[in-house]
């Protein structure tokens, strides 16, 4: 039985770089791993705990849930032992990346993890960029937050990635989701995600807390957080060019809604989170 809530690999995902699991420990709890091929992340979706990466060992404060504050990270490199430990308990994110280069373990502090506020008006949204190229070093993953705030669009105009061209990079995609409850219940969300004439792909689906959709290609967006209910979802990338980069294109029959930008405010209710915990 897979100790995984939410296991993902290239070899699931019929692709080659990309991976995800996300773990659950009980309070006192143990999970080790090794990495093999992979470099890794250890990213407290919620609760705190200890990570021991070979011989070096890093403390996670973690945070109450993904609503609650930017959280603190750790980095694993390929061809290490993981163990993460938890007193209270709590649920771990292992975004992942099949690469050839080994560097050296490492803590991310949630202070130095950007926080960028994208888009305008109701596609206003917040980027938590700890694991990008300009943000973190790694040798092949990328990886970051988004929050959306109920009632908004993300992830819009829709964009792709899937060509090696001036402007864009290939990159395979996995969005993993969480979704604020509300006073009845579990809220819900939206993805969408579609192709072209060559490589036709048609997703349109709800998700829930604990839901992943792939992206081997084709325009990705919106993401949709309905109304009353706030939206996350953490991103993980990898692809085969020589360069760490994230280069997009817009679906040039929406591109246009960039530009509608400069004239609307942000939503006021961003940021959703920072480094204090939130109430």
């Amino acid at each position: 039985m897979s100790p995984y809530l939410t296991e993902i690999t290239p070899e699931t995902a019929g692709w080659t770089y990309s991976g995800l699991r996300v773990v659950a420990l009980p309070p006192g709890g143990r999970h080790a791993l090794d990495t093999g091929e992979e470099e890794m992340l250890v990213l407290p979706l919620a609760g705190s705990c200890t990570v021991t990466v070979d011989s070096a060992v890093f403390e996670l404060r973690g945070r109450r849930d993904v609503f609650s504050r930017v959280t603190d990270f750790a980095y694993a490199p390929r061809d290490a032992r993981v163990t993460i430990t938890s007193a209270s308990g709590g649920r771990f994110a292992l975004p992942s990346a099949r690469c050839a280069n080994r560097l050296a373990p490492r803590y991310g502090p949630a202070e130095d993890v950007p926080v960028e506020l994208r888009g305008a008006g109701q596609a206003s949204r917040q980027v938590n960029n700890f694991c990008t190229p300009e943000a973190f070093e790694a040798d092949r993953l990328i990886a970051c937050e988004v929050l959306t705030p109920g009632g908004n669009w993300s992830s819009y105009p829709p964009h792709k990635h899937d060509e090696d061209r001036p402007g864009e990079s290939v990159l395979e995609e996995i969005y993993y989701f969480e979704v604020a409850g509300g006073p009845a219940g579990p809220g819900m969300g939206y993805q969408r995600v579609y192709g072209t004439p060559e490589r036709p792909i048609d997703v349109l689906e709800e998700v829930r807390t604990g839901d992943a959709v792939l992206i081997p290609h084709g325009w990705h967006g919106p993401s949709m957080a309905v109304p009353g209910y706030d939206l996350y979802y953490l991103n993980v990338m990898a692809g085969p060019g020589p360069e760490r980069a994230w280069r997009i294109c817009d679906d040039p029959a929406h591109a246009w809604v960039r530009d509608t930008w400069p004239g609307q405010p942000l939503d006021p209710r961003l940021p959703l989170t920072s480094t204090e915990e939130r109430s």
